[in-house]
């Protein structure tokens, strides 16, 4: 009776590692940004993004993204800063409407930690980053947590007047929380 119950519990187990994430679950999921603004932080978040996820944590390695964020759903905190936000001088979303993350490869660092390497692409302008993220197996989902810096010069966000960082720092910090489920 011993065998058959660790012989239960032990395929239980694999099959628990076993699973692929690959459903986003948009409405537990978030993507956030903080920078700072006079020295303040500020909060802000895009409250529409779409993503192709498949993220087998027994293969690791073998694991794909692809994030758009809508750029006009941003929500600073305040109407007529989403409307300066998604405007010419900053996000320009009528000729830049998405922002765009593709991975290019995962790195295991030990426990739930792994370094995911991609482009950024944001009004034209590409750039290689390098995202440290946590998954949390939790059920038949998985919680993918992680957060990078990115300097809005490189991507022209916050161009002529604004293209100083006297006012809003060059720093920007983007935080994510993605739910995905698998099978």
């Amino acid at each position: 009776m011993k065998r058959i119950a660790l012989a239960i519990a032990l395929s239980t187990a694999l099959s628990a590692q076993a699973i692929e994430y690959n459903q986003v679950q948009a409405s537990q999921s978030n993507v956030a940004f903080v920078y700072k603004q006079m020295g303040v932080a500020v909060d802000g978040k895009f409250k529409k993004f779409s993503s192709q996820l498949s993220f087998d944590p027994a293969k690791p390695t073998a694991a794909k993204a692809t994030f758009d964020v809508e750029l006009a759903s941003v929500d600073t905190g305040a109407p007529e800063g989403d409307d300066e936000v998604a405007s010419k001088s900053w996000f320009n979303t009528k000729a830049f409407p998405t922002a765009r993350f593709v991975s290019a490869s995962v790195k295991p660092l030990g426990g739930n930690r792994y370094e995911v390497a991609g482009q950024l692409s944001i009004k034209g302008k590409t750039q290689d980053v390098v995202v440290p993220a946590t998954f949390t197996p939790n059920g038949n989902s998985g919680i993918f947590d992680g957060s990078f810096t990115i300097r809005r010069a490189d991507f022209s966000i916050g161009e002529g007047s604004w293209a100083k960082f006297d006012i809003v720092a060059n720093d920007v910090q983007i935080k994510f929380r993605i739910t995905a489920s698998g099978k």
